[in-house]
């Protein structure tokens, strides 16, 4: 109930106007807060609702694991390996996807994802070893590939600068959110032995897919391509919003809108932004996947664990709105960026020295989610404010892509370590070390003046 008082406030707070209004455009001062908050409530709870369902079924895979991999027979390195491939298929199909999405138009881009990918999710069902393990995980990343950098282009379409970290961060939450709900959800569902001849893992893929499917449905119906394309917007917002958005972007320092594609791909503040993002995205990644193991291995049942397990999540989804609206506040996103990452790699590396102590150990977790999720929407706001028009498209799925073989690395890494030692604590390092040096390379960027 906090989260969702706090998504409702941080909305209305888009009734507070950040610029002086040109009085062509508007006989009302009202007319920026009203605009804001007719397209916030018109696309964040379809955005928001199709990557919270995203999630679950990118990441129910590490509830499954409890049943699973005893039934067909994984290893964790088979495991680690098999998790980490969904980031391959879903990395090398990131940038296509975006540029075909704008091609396509958004609506029905995002729309077809959906539906890829809830039809691929419900075929885990069926996966019977290592080999078919594999091949769904990347089958499911080729599926999913392009919806979250596209989302995020997609807000570029319609929210001004001064607006996108607490915006992002609103439509981010649905990740920390889905492993709230989802973790007691998919544990639940987890005893459903025997639903239509399932066994409960199987049954769990089967039901966590449909609403992908019936959502992806919908999307064409819900979204609009962009503003000029927005029939529900009153003509005096519409134009201020295209006014605003085509000003923005004509006073914007660097813009590299008719860069070719390779320029773009190499530029040193697109590869930087990828490496400070792959420290705080390989480590959400591995420990969606991961954690529901590390409560486990305590000997909790089943249902404890997926109530453990949603702790972290919890926390993140209040703290992540808070501190995505506070950087837009004090206009600030190298510190914004910056210091979720240090908690990140400090609390995991911490983590080696609680191995004995439940209680130790979910406190340390609850600070390393919570500063992977409470980054997301500083970071995505600087990316963005890199990166504009044409070259955004290709820019910032690069740097989702490149920052999301953190999550391929470390997941297949710590599959090898934790069937090594043992130990899932060391198995932790190498993802606290990344996050280590994506602060590094952070705080260089933030010395080096942009050209």
């Amino acid at each position: 109930m906090q989260t969702l008082a706090l998504f409702a406030r941080l909305i209305n707070t888009l009734t507070m106007p950040t610029t002086t209004l040109d009085p062509t455009l508007a006989d009302s001062p009202d007319i920026e807060a009203a605009t804001m908050r007719k397209v916030a409530w018109r696309l964040l709870p379809t955005l928001m609702l199709g990557y919270f369902i995203a999630f679950i079924d990118r990441v129910n895979v590490g509830f499954a694991a409890l049943q699973m991999n005893q039934d067909i027979g994984l290893s964790a390195t088979q495991f680690g390996l098999g998790g980490g491939l969904f980031y391959l298929t879903y990395v090398l199909l990131e940038i296509p996807s975006n540029l075909a999405m704008k091609k396509v138009g958004a609506r029905l881009w995002i729309a077809r994802i959906m539906i890829s990918w809830g039809l691929v999710s419900a075929g885990m069902a069926f996966v019977s070893g290592s080999t078919s393990f594999y091949a769904m995980r990347m089958l499911l990343g080729a599926a999913e590939a392009g919806f979250f950098p596209g989302v995020i282009l997609y807000l570029t379409y319609w929210f001004p600068a001064t607006y996108r970290a607490r915006i992002i961060a609103i439509f981010m939450v649905a990740i920390p959110l889905s492993s709230f709900l989802g973790s007691p959800l998919s544990a639940a569902l987890l005893q459903l032995n025997g639903w239509l001849g399932f066994k409960g893992w199987q049954g769990m893929f089967v039901l966590e897919a449909m609403p992908a499917i019936a959502l992806g449905l919908l999307t064409p119906l819900l979204l609009s391509d962009g503003p000029a394309k927005a029939a529900w917007l009153q003509p005096r917002q519409k134009e201020w919003l295209l006014q605003r958005m085509a000003d923005e972007s004509a006073t914007r320092v660097g813009s590299k809108d008719h860069a070719p594609l390779l320029q773009v791909l190499t530029n040193r503040y697109v590869l930087a932004a990828a490496l400070i993002y792959a420290g705080a995205s390989g480590a959400s990644q591995v420990l969606s996947l991961w954690q529901p193991q590390i409560i486990k291995s305590f000997g909790l049942s089943t249902f404890h664990t997926g109530l453990l397990n949603s702790i972290p999540f919890g926390v993140a989804s209040i703290l992540m709105l808070w501190w995505g609206n506070r950087s837009d506040r004090q206009n600030e996103r190298v510190w914004h960026t910056g210091l979720p990452l240090v908690a990140v790699a400090v609390s995991l590396a911490l983590v080696a020295f609680a191995a004995n102590s439940l209680t130790l150990t979910i406190g340390l977790l609850v600070v390393a989610v919570t500063g992977t999720y409470i980054f997301k929407g500083p970071f995505w706001a600087l990316a963005s404010e890199w990166m504009t028009g044409a070259a955004a498209a290709a820019g910032l799925a690069q740097v989702n892509a490149i920052g999301n073989l953190a999550g391929f690395a470390g997941s297949a890494l710590l599959g090898v370590i934790k069937d090594a030692t043992g130990s899932f604590s060391m198995a932790l390092l190498p993802i606290a070390a990344i996050s280590a040096v994506g602060c590094l390379v952070l705080w260089a960027c933030a010395r080096t003046p942009k050209n």
